[in-house]
């Protein structure tokens, strides 16, 4: 019994809200259609907002995004503050996300890849491998007709004969040999020399004597 309660209880707060949100729905609507009706300077005397296009750096634009501000002034506001605050006006290019990844940008839908979670871009680089087997078969198999058709494919390079420039011969080129026997010259190896270490005399070792 206490479940079923629960659930009216639940149903009933769940259609007050649907309601509420329905009159707030309505009277959003008929508030722009008023508003559609008032000219800008009607509105914003109204609302006791300045002329967006006045603005300058350092007011507050914060006023222009009320829900009670059409949206047409929004964008005026807007469009004021960007071009007025140089840090928005003149992008440098270098934001992370400046650029615009959605599906309107592209416009062509969902972008597809080759790439794959975890295995990269490995279906690309099986495909190409298959592509160079499949040539080097058809290489080994001789086919003759697609090696002529590569052949034909293949661009040709001419040359003028001015083009050709002729290669460049000296007339007296001395070749020196890499180890000239007569350009050895053997030095006299150097003296060996010994080395003499001098000690002190040694003391003279203690005599004993006997008593009588």
């Amino acid at each position: 019994m206490s479940d079923f309660w629960s659930r009216r209880k639940a149903a009933v707060a769940a259609e007050e809200a649907k309601d509420a949100a329905e009159v707030q729905v309505r009277a959003r609507s008929e508030s722009a259609a008023e508003l559609e009706a008032k000219t800008d300077e009607e509105i914003l005397e109204e609302l006791g907002l300045p002329d967006p296009a006045t603005l300058k750096p350092g007011d507050d634009f914060a006023a222009f995004l009320k829900d009670a501000v059409p949206d047409r002034i929004k964008k005026v506001a807007l469009r004021k503050l960007w071009t007025s605050n140089p840090i928005l006006a003149n992008v440098d290019g270098l934001l992370d996300y400046g650029e615009d990844f959605t599906d309107a940008a592209v416009g062509a839908g969902v972008v597809e890849t080759t790439y794959q979670v975890g295995k990269g871009m490995l279906a690309h680089v099986q495909e190409m491998a298959r592509q160079a087997e499949e040539a080097a078969r058809k290489a080994v198999e001789g086919d003759e007709e697609e090696a002529i058709e590569a052949l034909d494919e293949a661009p040709e390079i001419e040359l003028n004969e001015e083009e050709i420039e002729p290669a460049v011969v000296a007339d007296d080129v001395h070749v020196q040999p890499e180890y000239p026997a007569d350009d050895l010259h053997h030095e006299p190896a150097p003296k060996l020399r010994k080395m003499t270490f001098q000690f002190a005399d040694a003391a003279p070792e203690p005599t004993l004597t006997h008593g009588n």
